[in-house]
């Protein structure tokens, strides 16, 4: 990773070519063309094949959470030693962390399995620069109307607004699924849009053989960076999925307030309430219990 580049850019340099102009400066061969281009030399190609590679890896922990180096080496069709090695350059570039994998319910024999995760910097390489747009467009919004409560109630409104087109996207796929699938399909509808979203399900403290519920996961979030800052963007999500799942919900963690996942708790029908909420949980957003679709849709619309 020490080629003197951030790891922002190292991240996005996908350049397996180099402009002629570049290697005429450097080598003092003449030119044939404006811009032409001519291969890389094979240290080049080797480099570049190295970034690409590492690359791969750093989006598939950003898309499915951490991941061990068995889990991505399945996933990337790559040996286990190689998926070490790239783990290595990231964690060097401070872009990936490692840590014990968590286990629910009774733990084997052996050592806990260790799992990798994006830092903030790793996160940080993956968004883009109009995130300050986006920024700037819910702060006019805000003091459009002279800011202060004011300001905050036209970005919630703003953010339940983005959020419920959102939704309607997801009804169907939901209101298809069995009353007891519904949080997973809403996890497969959210993963399709880039959440990378998976459900956990939540063994009741009373009875280790019933359900109190699931967690709804989702290792990544496009707004983190803007919900920062403007946290009705989260409080309007957690109201679309309390709509969708006919059901009242808690946002437990979310990454916008630094936690690595963000976590909301879906209850079973007629379960207790909801565990306790972390430090960067959102309020609970509810409907009854016995909300039905054309309430969902009405909600949405």
């Amino acid at each position: 990773m020490g080629h003197g580049l951030s790891p922002r850019k190292q991240l996005r340099n996908n350049r397996v070519v180099k402009n002629m102009r570049e290697h005429t400066a450097r080598n003092g061969a003449p030119e044939s063309g404006p811009g032409c281009a001519v291969p890389a030399t094979a240290a080049e190609v080797l480099l570049e094949g190295h970034r690409a590679t590492r690359d791969r890896v750093a989006r598939s922990i950003l898309d499915h959470g951490p991941s061990s180096a068995a889990d991505l080496a399945s996933r990337l069709g790559l040996t286990a030693a190689a998926v070490r090695r790239h783990l290595d350059s990231l964690a060097a570039a401070g872009l990936v962390e490692s840590r014990e994998q968590r286990v629910y319910g009774s733990r084997g024999r052996g050592r806990p399995a260790k799992v990798f995760a994006l830092t903030e910097s790793g996160r940080d390489a993956f968004y883009q620069a109009y995130d300050q747009l986006a920024a700037d467009a819910l702060r006019w919004i805000s003091e459009s109307v002279g800011g202060g409560t004011a300001g905050e109630e036209a970005v919630a409104a703003f953010a339940r607004a983005r959020f419920a087109k959102q939704g309607q996207k997801y009804l169907t796929t939901v209101e298809q699924a069995g009353a007891d699938r519904r949080a997973e399909a809403l996890a497969e509808a959210l993963s399709a849009d880039g959440y990378a979203a998976t459900v956990r399900r939540v063994p009741s403290a009373a009875a280790t053989t019933a359900l109190a519920g699931a967690q709804l996961c989702q290792h990544h979030c496009p707004v983190a960076h803007i919900a920062e800052q403007f946290p009705q963007l989260c409080e309007a999500e957690t109201e679309v999925f309390s709509q969708l799942l006919g059901t009242h919900v808690q946002r437990l963690a979310t990454i916008a307030h630094g936690d690595g996942v963000c976590t909301t708790y879906v209850p079973a029908s007629g379960a207790a309430p909801s565990p306790a909420k972390g430090p960067g949980a959102v309020p609970t957003a509810g409907t009854s219990p016995n909300e039905n679709g054309s309430s969902a849709r009405r909600n949405l619309a």
